[in-house]
Order: structure tokens, then sequence, then C-alpha cells
């Protein structure tokens, strides 16, 4: 494997932190957020800070931008120098000069970070006309020269669209040209590919590389997928409850490191390396999908139109003790056939059999009694529970819906809790009293409690670190050993399919254009839209298990800006 390897040394420093302190406001005996953080980054590097969710990586970058949420974070010791000014002791109006000019940052959801109700273009000339004294027409050919630098097509028409006509690429294109149009020195990147598929990451991560070498811009790159690391850093800084416990030069860090933890987080990167075939827990078909679609719009009263069709002629099967996975990029259709499954949608033509029963033509009435045969867990579990309801409630809920007495639903709610590594008594607590793998942990422990036939899992790791994604993906492979239960697994990363998948379905633009054993269609596509995908997963070069490059010979066609 290649590894980047130029020497920084002789590089202009643009970022130095020295013991870095951040705390809770006004709480100057409670434990620190951040305890004691050194950093250094050079011109032209990229320095990746890594760690799971609550190590601290975000604080720190938030603290160099001077965004600490004022009231709940507070500076309690170190410096920041930006190349000669102390950060720490800037006032809020030297801080809105120095951002966007000296040092911008990217964020993990352009969505919430763009203003919904202005358009894209009057956004970044925002940049502008606050930092520089361009006239409004030199501005706006600034803008449209920056945007045509991050890759974006027609950039007439996007230049004039609202954020919500844009993909999640390009929204996050058009945050990568608002942070670079003053060309800053130091660009902080805070996980601006987690919420991507895999074609559109390496997309991304290739702009902010080309972008980087064109300006020579320093990045401090925060991230918790050691692929991406392995794909972009010069450096790397590996945090753990608010310290740095390691610092290393890429290829140092990925063939020698030194701490358990570093370790840990390399040893649960998945890999394409696909489990062994199972054979089926029994001989029949749980679910049997024939011919189905879903088409979104169509004609109306006063228009003639086919309509999207966002899944054609879809077919599959899946037997208990198996997992199909349906893997393709964002708008491939792969959530569009899991919700037609779970008639969250109805489908507009085809038929699906579940446990023996047609269900895509029942009513709603007639659906109610066969629901507990298939049940979902869906990407973001915050979301999906009831922020009111204590994790009893929501566990119960189903059980005594289907007849079963409160008394048993509430031992079963507490048998289910150890199933899923939860204690018993965390049974009367709510939902934001967990961490993020734990919601997700009492997600799967709702839908195993109906006992059902088929598990539909929509995404259900990708918002989680890698080491969290690990132990889910474990309970899922423990609950589906225990239960027999047949499971479709909905995914955009490979690595995660060729964990858990005995059969992988590759969907694009609605069409199935690959189906096979895991082994077969990940060890050797025939499909040049699945070699793409493959090529696309970050990290495929790497054994990260064995901390040692692998010999990926697989042909691909590879993904272009």
């Amino acid at each position: 494997m290649e590894f980047k390897s130029k020497d920084f040394t002789d590089a202009k420093r643009v970022l130095k932190i020295r013991g870095l302190t951040v705390g809770l406001a006004g709480r100057p005996n409670a434990d620190p957020v951040l305890r004691g953080i050194d950093l250094d980054i050079r011109a032209g590097e990229t320095h990746c800070l890594v760690g799971e969710s609550g190590s601290g990586k975000s604080v720190t970058s938030l603290t160099a931008m001077g965004l600490l949420p004022k009231d709940a974070l507070e500076i309690q010791g170190g410096s920041i120098d930006l190349e000669g000014i102390e950060i720490t002791q800037a006032k809020p109006a030297q801080m809105r000069a120095l951002r966007a000019r000296r040092i911008a940052m990217i964020f993990q959801e352009p969505m919430t970070a763009l203003n919904p109700v202005l358009r894209v273009g009057e956004q970044i000339e925002e940049v502008l006309n606050m930092h520089s004294d361009l006239s409004r027409a030199e501005a706006k050919a600034r803008t449209i020269d920056m945007m045509e630098q991050v890759h974006l097509p027609d950039v007439e028409r996007i230049y004039a669209a609202f954020p919500h006509q844009l993909s999640g690429g390009q929204r996050q294109r058009i945050m990568i040209a608002m942070a670079l149009i003053l060309d800053p020195d130091l660009l902080i990147a805070d996980e601006p590919t987690t919420a991507l598929d895999v074609t559109t990451q390496l997309q991304i991560l290739k702009l902010i590389s080309e972008m980087q070498e064109r300006h020579g811009t320093a990045v401090l790159f925060i991230t918790h997928d050691m692929g991406v690391v392995a794909e972009i850093a010069d450096t790397v800084s590996v945090m753990q409850k608010g310290r740095i416990v390691e610092s290393a030069p890429i290829r140092q860090l990925l063939t020698a490191p030194k701490e358990d933890y570093t370790r840990k987080l390399l040893q649960a990167v998945p890999n394409l390396d696909p489990r062994a075939p199972r054979a089926p827990a029994e001989a029949r078909d749980v679910i049997t999908v024939d011919g189905l679609e879903m088409t979104y719009g169509g004609g109306g009263f006063f228009r003639a139109s086919q309509g999207v069709r966002a899944a054609q002629d879809v077919n599959f099967t899946i037997q208990p003790g198996r997992t199909l996975g349906i893997v393709g990029e964002s708008g491939s259709g792969k959530s569009t056939v899991a919700r037609a499954i779970m008639r969250l949608i109805d489908p507009t033509a085809g038929k699906v059999t579940v446990a023996g029963t047609e269900i895509a033509q029942l009513s709603r009435r007639q659906l109610q009694p066969h629901r507990k045969h298939f049940q979902i867990v869906f990407q973001d579990p915050y979301r999906s529970l009831n922020p009111r309801w204590t994790v009893a409630r929501s566990l119960c809920e189903g059980p005594i819906n289907f007849g079963t007495s409160r008394a048993d639903a509430m031992e079963h709610a507490a048998e289910l809790m150890e199933l899923v590594d939860l204690p018993r008594d965390a049974l009367d607590r709510y939902p934001h009293q967990f961490s993020g793998g734990q919601r997700q942990r009492i997600a799967i422990a709702r839908a195993v409690a109906m006992k059902p036939d088929l598990l539909v899992a929509d995404e259900a790791v990708s918002a989680l670190d890698v080491s969290v994604q690990a132990q889910v993906l474990d309970l899922l492979d423990d609950v589906q050993e225990k239960f027999g239960i047949a499971m479709l697994f909905i995914t955009h990363d490979l690595r995660v399919a060729a964990q858990i998948c005995d059969e992988v379905l590759v969907m694009q633009k609605g069409v199935v254009v690959e189906h096979g054993p895991a082994g077969e269609v990940l060890a050797a596509p025939r499909h040049d839209y699945t070699r793409n995908l493959i090529e696309a997963a970050p990290g495929r070069h790497w054994d990260f298990a064995n901390f040692r490059a692998l010999d990926r010979t697989t042909p691909v066609t590879g993904a272009t800006l």
C-alpha cells in the first residue's frame, strides 16, 4: 500500500495547541472534557484526529474555532496559537474576523449548517461580503469559480438552488466551497463524510485533498473511521476520554500502534473479506419478494407522467438464520425496498410473502395481525424511540398489544435487556440517558420482543463508531443465531455487508445489477457498479486487525469526480 510520506518538519506551523483543558462552565471541580491537549499542524499537512464518540474530538475543533457553547463549556487552561494569534484570548469580534479568512470549518451535516431559506450561491457570497471589498459582480464571479473548482455540475443552476434541492454530496461540496473561498490557512473538517455513501465519500475525500494541494491549506480532519484515516492522513492523533493517547505518522500508527486503545480502534474496522456462508436454519423461505416495484409521483389530473421508478422488478428470498444485504449508493432504491416490505409505503406492483402470507395487497386493517412477523431497526434509534417513554414501556408495547400480560411482558423485557448486554435495572430509564450504541441495542431488543420471523435493519449501524458498530454487528449475529431470524440488512458500506451478509444484492437507480453469495459478489464482482463500490471502500487495501497491507487485485473502473 502507498502511504503519504511527505516530511512536514520544515513547513510553516499553522496551529500549535499546548496543554488545552476544557471543562464544564462554572464547575471547576468537575472532570474536564479535554485534559491537556497538545497538537501541531503544519502547512499542507493533513492531521487526523480519531477516537470514539465522547472522546473530545469535536470539542477540540470547536475550541479552536472559538465556538464552544456559551455557558456550557469553557477553556480552563492551555493555549491555541494560530500563526501568532492566541485564540484563547481573542475577543468575539477578532474571532469573527479570523473565521473564513484564517481558519474555516466543514461540519458533519451540511443540511443543518446551511440556511434552508437562502440560495446556496448567496450563502457562499455572504462570506465574501463579510470579509472582502469585492463588488457584487466580482463576488458572484468568485463564487461561480469556486463552485467549479469543487466540481459541481451546472453551476449556474446550483448557484440559484436551495439546499433541499441538492444531494448530500452536492451540499457538502457547497460547504467546502464556502470554507475555502477565502483561502484560509487552516481547514477543520468535522466528520464531513460520515453521512455519505462510500462513492460520494471517496469523491469528497479526493476533493479536499485536491483543494489542499491547490491552496496549500493545513487540514485537521476529525473522524472515527480508521479506513478514512488510512486514505488521507499524513499524521494521526488518537483521543480517548479527553486525552491524546497516541500521536504518530500514518505509517507508524497503522503498522506499529503502541496503545491498546489504538489497536482496539484498528481491529474494529470491518474489512471486505466476506463471512463464511451459513446453511439455512430451516428449509423454507421466510420472505419471498417477486417483481416488487415502487414508482413515486406519476400522472395527476392536469399532467401525464410516468413518475420516478425507485425500484424495478426486485426479486429475492431469505431463509431462517440467513442474511441478505441490499447495498448501493443513496438514491439506489435500497431503503425504498425495505419500506415497501415493511408496508411503510405501498408498493406499486409485485408480491411480498412473509411467513406464508402475501402482504403487499393487504389493507392496513388486514395487515395488523401479521406485523409481529416482521420488525425493523432504523438508522437513528433516538428518533425511533419515544423520548417520553421509559425503555420498559417501549419494549412492552408490542407484546401487550398482541395479548401478552403486562407481568409477562415486563419479564420478557428484562430478559431482552440481558440479551443485548444492558442491565435489567435500566428499564426505568429514558432514551436520552443512554449512548447511541446503547440506544441501538434497545431498538434491536424492541424489534426482537415480537419474536419476528424477519428483521429488517435499515442502515442500523451507519451512524455508529466503528468499535460500537462491531459490537452491534456481533449482537445482531448472536440474536439471529439464537432465534433463527431471517434478516434483510440495508447498507451503503460493503465492508459492513461482508461482515454480516450471506448474500448480497446490489442496486443502482432502482435496478438490481448484481445478486449472489457474498463471497462471489465481493470477491469477483461482475458489474462495473459493484466494482466501483468496492474500490470506494475506505481502507480496502489494509488488514487493520493484523496491522498489515493487503494485495487487492480486483480490477475496477474507478470512481471519478
